[in-house]
C-alpha cells in the first residue's frame, strides 16, 4: 500500500487531500509520461448530492492502487509498489483531466 496525496479537490472520494475509497485504479496501459495516466476511480464531487455520502466515509493516508501503467517503474504485475503516490487534476471534471504525478517510464 502506497501513502497517497490527492490533489484532485473535487473528487468525490477527496478529504483533505487523502482518499476515503479505499483502494483506486490508475490508467494509462500504454502511458509514457504523467500525462498520459489518470486516476479511473474519479468521480466529479456534485453539490448537494455527494457532501453528505463523504462525510461519512474515512479518507486515510495508505491505500491499495491497481495500475494499468505496464510502463512505469512502480509497476509490479498491475499494482503499485510505489511508497509514495501524487495524483492531480485541478478542476479534473472526467478522470482523463487527472494523472498519476509519481509515473516514470521504465
Amino acid at each position: 500500500m502506497a501513502d497517497l496525496k490527492c490533489a484532485v479537490e473535487n473528487c468525490t472520494y477527496n478529504k483533505e487531500c487523502l482518499c476515503s475509497k479505499g483502494d483506486i485504479m490508475v490508467g494509462g496501459r500504454h502511458a509514457c509520461c504523467t500525462d498520459e495516466t489518470c486516476c479511473d476511480s474519479f468521480t466529479q464531487r456534485r453539490e448537494g448530492i455527494d457532501s453528505y455520502t463523504s462525510a461519512l466515509d474515512h479518507p486515510s493516508r495508505t491505500i491499495s492502487i491497481d495500475c494499468e501503467a505496464k510502463n512505469c517503474v512502480y509497476n509490479n504485475n498491475y499494482k503499485c509498489v510505489a511508497d509514495h503516490v501524487d495524483i492531480r487534476g485541478c478542476g479534473a471534471c472526467d478522470c482523463r483531466e487527472t494523472a498519476c504525478a509519481t509515473f516514470q517510464e521504465r
